[in-house]
């Protein structure tokens, strides 16, 4: 039963209630039920990683995956195993493993941020509403699924490496703070 449907059948229920007292009409609260967002999965990345042995080369694989519901939840995980789908499958569940909760307030995050991660350098900003995900690669995939719809990203550092980009994006995301922590404490610093 769908939340229109329900609110449909109370509405319809109190008009159908009978008061035993003229002027007395049972009024019906239906309180909202909001079901949890089913975690979404993102590849970001997956790289075929070659040993050579004596009777010749020895193929293994990583994946690179994010997951997150879309609300404020996000998670990153690398996986390794023989085959693609093991890879994936491991990566998935490190992942589900590392979510944390992101601060996003109209639909964008709270404050810039800037963030290195080995030689990989990405700065996140605020958008307003109506801008979109203005970033690329590892970034865009992370953002996605953790629910930010208006963001300006940029990677800055001198590596295309996917894993540290990616790493750098999911550690300033656990960086971010509510827009009134971050005055709060700018009000505090301001006032020594």
């Amino acid at each position: 039963m769908t939340h229109q449907e329900s609110t449909d059948n109370a509405e319809e229920t109190a008009r159908n209630v009978q008061a035993d007292e003229p002027g007395i009409v049972e009024i019906i609260e239906v309180e909202e039920v909001t079901e949890p967002a089913q975690p979404v999965d993102r590849v970001i990345h997956i790289n075929r990683v070659a040993k050579v042995v004596k009777g010749g080369r020895k193929f293994h694989f990583t994946a690179l995956v994010t997951m997150g519901d879309g609300q404020g939840r996000v998670g990153l995980g690398y996986g390794k195993a023989g085959d693609v789908l093991g890879a994936i499958k491991k990566g998935q569940d490190q992942a589900k493993k590392s979510m944390v909760n992101i601060p996003i307030e109209k639909g964008t995050i709270p404050h810039s941020i800037k963030k290195k991660y080995g030689a990989a350098v990405v700065f996140l900003k605020p958008a307003s509403e109506g801008t979109g995900v203005i970033a690329g690669g590892p970034v865009r995939a992370i953002l996605e699924v953790a629910g930010v719809h208006n963001v300006l990203a940029k990677s800055l550092g001198r590596t295309t490496t996917k894993i540290n980009i990616a790493r750098a994006t999911f550690e300033a995301l656990k960086e971010l703070r509510p827009l009134k922590e971050v005055r709060a404490r700018r009000k505090a610093s301001s006032e020594m």
